[in-house]
């Protein structure tokens, strides 16, 4: 492609005869901290950096060390960088959950790109939701925009064994309640999952929206598995600097590459990995945004028959480090490649097609990335359910275990059939609170039902669905349920949960009717969940209202519910999705 040089957007503030005197008031206040008029007035391009490293973002917080490779490969390429200020998120620690600072993240950064003077952007991702926000943004506004992955935490290690962060956290909390550890080896765990800077080590979903922006084309081939401190990272910042300034010179746009074929390659690679159930609304959302029709049925056309090859916690064995070594998400793609499962002659950042990234990414450690044709598990993508209990909800396949399958899938003449006693809880602080009431007589036919966790319910959809059994059970060597909801769970559980549900109960979805002691019946051959009551008894439930839905602590979260859609069609501001390209199109002067 031609870098023959273009106009850029910033020079209409910067170098703007029109009008002279707007040039001299938007030059004026940059020049305070020592850069140049004759730098802002060369031509050379504007590279925002979007830094989404903080002191509360701690997965993200080696973003401020390597902005200043970026700024460097900026500068070696002949542009001009300009870092600012993303809102953070943080899955771990913000309440009521961070699922409802995704789409504020989003709309702050489509009015930073739109109304400052910046050409291209790269984008600094890393905790869950960093990544779906800012390349819903890119789509939005439509500059040429670059991933740059933080990277994981290196391998936790504790007692000779793998450690990985959020998934020990779930393991610890079953041998707390067997009384097999007390609660200082539960924080020595926990603190061992977490040995470095970066994000979840775990193919949790950071692990896993990084892996996808990749698949996408968004970020350098092998960007996203480079651990958080590996030399790499910083390498990886450097070209990521250098190469956004070409970007911006050949005008290469989020809307060129973020087609429906690109799409439809992350619902496969998400499946191939073990991809937490989180990617569903978060692709869908990127989607919905870059104006691409992603249909619920593609989850079972294009995923559900792909194998899972990475062998990573929690669907398998090994961390973060080990599938980098191993290749990363170039050698999985490979993999998918030699088989036809990709559509990669589709362009990219880099440049080139996806198939030519591939060129030679073949894994030399076939413990981590397992052959196509031998694979850690047939048919390894999300199952999507329906029934009268939701229109759409997912179930995570791949981290079914053996005791699972046999518990629960294998009764002869009912294979992949089962039905449970529901226990409803109405919310994680109703299920603290009751999971170890002998009253409720919690066995092994029950299944846990949680409900008011979606996006307008809680607000912003909350990780709650992947709740373990009452203690005596867990001490009986039961240490799972299925368990159903209207909400998420986090990606580096190995729950294999129904959740995700749409429309949720606190919009009169079916889980507002469900009654604890009813029975639900699952049949994964022709996807459907069901309870099974009369028709009278669900106009009857119908008619006595939904549960309460808590009142809105703050204005954001008012907002939040009155402009947010279900999960099933990626749980977007509906509002904003007609705003399309608005990077094309210059805001009025401000004087």
């Amino acid at each position: 492609m031609s870098t023959q040089s273009r106009r850029y957007r910033s020079q209409d503030w910067f170098d703007n005869p029109d009008h002279i005197d707007m040039t001299a008031l938007y030059l004026e206040r940059f020049m305070n901290y020592g850069i140049t008029p004759e730098e802002l007035r060369s031509g050379r391009p504007i590279i925002g950096i979007a830094q989404s490293g903080s002191d509360i973002s701690p997965c993200n917080r080696i973003h401020l060390e390597l902005a200043k490779r970026v700024r460097d490969g900026i500068r070696d390429a002949g542009g001009i960088a300009m870092e600012f200020p993303l809102h953070p998120i943080f899955e771990n620690c913000r309440r009521p959950t961070a699922a409802i600072d995704r789409n504020l993240a989003y709309m702050g950064l489509v009015e930073i790109l739109h109304g400052y003077p910046i050409d291209a952007v790269v984008l600094t991702t890393g905790c869950d939701k960093t990544t779906p926000s800012q390349l819903m943004a890119a789509a939005t506004v439509d500059i040429p925009a670059i991933v740059l992955s933080g990277g994981p935490m290196l391998d936790g290690w504790l007692d000779g064994e793998l450690v990985g962060s959020g998934s020990a956290i779930w393991k610890g909390r079953k041998q707390l309640a067997a009384g097999k550890i007390d609660n200082e080896k539960f924080l020595e765990i926990a603190a061992a999952s977490a040995p470095s800077a970066g994000h979840c080590n775990t193919m949790g979903t950071a692990s896993t929206m990084n892996a996808i922006a990749e698949a996408l084309g968004m970020s350098l081939t092998g960007c996203s598995a480079i651990p958080a401190p590996y030399r790499e990272r910083g390498q990886m910042a450097y070209e990521t600097g250098k190469r956004i300034v070409e970007m911006a010179k050949q005008d290469i746009r989020p809307s060129q590459i973020l087609n429906r074929e690109a799409f439809l390659d992350a619902i496969v690679v998400n499946a191939a990995i073990g991809g937490s159930t989180n990617a569903q609304q978060h692709i869908v959302a990127m989607a919905r945004h870059a104006g691409v029709d992603l249909r619920s049925s593609d989850w079972m056309e294009y995923g559900h028959k792909v194998p899972l090859l990475l062998n990573m916690q929690p669907s398998g064995k090994f961390l973060g480090e080990r599938f980098h070594r191993a290749g990363g998400v170039p050698a999985v793609m490979w993999e998918l490649e030699q088989k036809g499962k990709l559509r990669s002659n589709r362009l990219t950042v880099t440049g080139k097609t996806m198939a030519d990234n591939l060129q030679g990414r073949e894994t030399n450690d076939r413990e981590v990335i397992y052959p196509f044709d031998a694979p850690l598990k047939e048919d390894a993508g999300f199952f999507v359910l329906k029934g009268n209990l939701f229109d759409f909800a997912i179930m995570k396949t791949s981290v079914i275990s053996p005791e699972f399958r046999q518990r629960y899938l294998s009764t002869p003449g009912k294979e992949n059939t089962f039905e449970s006693r529901a226990i409803v809880f109405d919310g994680s602080g109703d299920y603290h609170d009751r999971i170890n009431d002998p009253a409720l007589n919690i066995d092994e036919n029950c299944m846990l039902v949680i409900r008011g966790a979606g996006p307008i319910g809680w607000p912003g959809s909350a990780e709650v669905v992947n709740m373990q059994p009452p203690d005596a059970l867990i001490k009986r060597g039961v240490n799972w349920l299925p368990t159903l909801g209207d909400g998420r769970q986090s990606g580096t559980s190995d729950s294999p949960s129904i959740l995700n549900a749409s429309p949720e109960s606190a919009v009169g979805g079916g889980l507002a009717y469900i009654r604890t002691g009813d029975t639900v019946r699952v049949d994964l051959n022709e996807g459907s969940c069901n309870m099974l009551i009369s028709d009278e008894e669900l106009a009857k439930r119908k008619a006595e209202g939904i549960p309460p839905v808590p009142a809105s602590q703050t204005p954001w979260q008012q907002i939040y519910r009155s402009t947010t859609g279900q999960m099933e069609t990626g749980a977007c501001m509906e509002l904003a999705l007609e705003y399309k390209g608005v990077g094309h199109t210059l805001a009025r002067h401000n004087h």
